[in-house]
């Protein structure tokens, strides 16, 4: 990858570092799921920058008190996180908050939110939860938005981001294509986690096709390991099998904090480096190299970017959001 994208930051860069220097004065991001973990992080990198950030969550107590810890150190009069709220499992709440936003110009769109290795549950509108909320909601609420982003590629006079996180997690599985909601298959909580970190990483392939030509770039990030809520449904002895920490608790060298965990989002969300960029998936602030099993805990699958796969991917996408 003689063409490889990087940038002077690397794995354990904080989100603050990524914006120094960055101005996002007059911009509006939306970062969902960003109450708590890497998301809160995320935010509070942009509102710093000057951003004005909506955390769009479905929990409003921690949201607002999330909002109240960014606005503590915003920068300017103008900078502020403010909640909204959002339900990624609920088509509707998606939809409420697409009509709510309107046609507003939108900057950044970060799909940050997930859920990880829950047991088998569905969405409200009848979908497997992980892939449901992973990515059909987002999937749903990007397309909703594409106007919005459209509206502010015009605004500033460049493109409009959107940022898909996934995880090294997409190594698990490739989508299934014949039962993606496991409605007939056996429920492998960490394979569905697999298939929807993938479905991730072809939305941003899919998305950057449609839209790069309207003004959107987007891009797929693998933020690391972190310690976050998002491991809720873990006990401690699964992440002790997993070699995540060790019997005392302590976690393994390699983690990073949720500040680091961000950094990664916040460049693909800034960095000048991915200007007119898309399509690609990204990791410790730089483009991934390809997977290799002597290292598996980083680089990109192909399956995670083939551009066929995408096509059907969305293809799925649009009948499951429209039924």
């Amino acid at each position: 990858m003689s063409d490889r994208i990087t940038s002077p930051f690397g794995a354990f860069t904080p989100a603050r570092d990524v914006v120094k220097g960055v101005d996002l004065t007059g911009k509006t991001a939306i970062v969902t799921g960003a109450a708590t973990g890497i998301g809160i992080e995320t935010a509070r990198a942009l509102v710093e920058a000057g951003a004005e950030v909506v955390i769009a969550a479905r929990k409003p107590d921690l949201g607002a008190e999330a909002c109240k810890d960014i606005n503590k150190t915003a920068k300017g009069a103008t900078a502020q996180a403010r909640f909204e709220m959002l339900d990624l499992s609920d088509f509707a709440s998606i939809r409420a908050f697409a009509q709510r936003w309107g046609n507003k110009p939108l900057h950044i769109l970060i799909n940050n939110a997930a859920v990880m290795a829950c047991p088998l549950d569905r969405t409200k509108d009848g979908l497997e939860m992980q892939i449901g909320t992973n990515h059909f909601g987002h999937f749903l609420l990007g397309t909703l938005l594409a106007p919005a982003l459209e509206a502010g590629a015009k605004q500033a006079g460049k493109p409009s981001r959107l940022v898909s996180l996934s995880s090294i997690g997409h190594r698990r599985s490739d989508i299934n294509w014949e039962d993606p909601n496991y409605n007939s298959r056996p429920y492998d909580k960490w394979e569905s986690y697999g298939q929807a970190k993938t479905a991730n990483a072809l939305f941003a392939v899919g998305f950057h096709k449609r839209f790069k030509d309207r003004g959107i770039t987007a891009n797929a990030v693998m933020p690391g390991g972190i310690m976050t809520p998002l491991q809720r449904h873990m006990t401690q002895e699964e992440m002790q099998a997993m070699g995540w920490m060790d019997e005392t608790g302590k976690i393994r060298d390699g983690f990073k904090t949720p500040e680091q965990g961000a950094s990664t989002s916040v460049w693909a969300a800034v960095g000048p480096e991915l200007e007119g960029v898309g399509g690609l998936y990204l990791e410790n602030c730089a483009q991934a190299v390809r997977w290799k099993a002597e290292v598996p805990w980083e680089g990109v699958m192909p399956h995670a970017l083939n551009p066929e796969s995408a096509d059907r991917l969305w293809a799925l996408s649009e009948k499951a959001v429209a039924a």
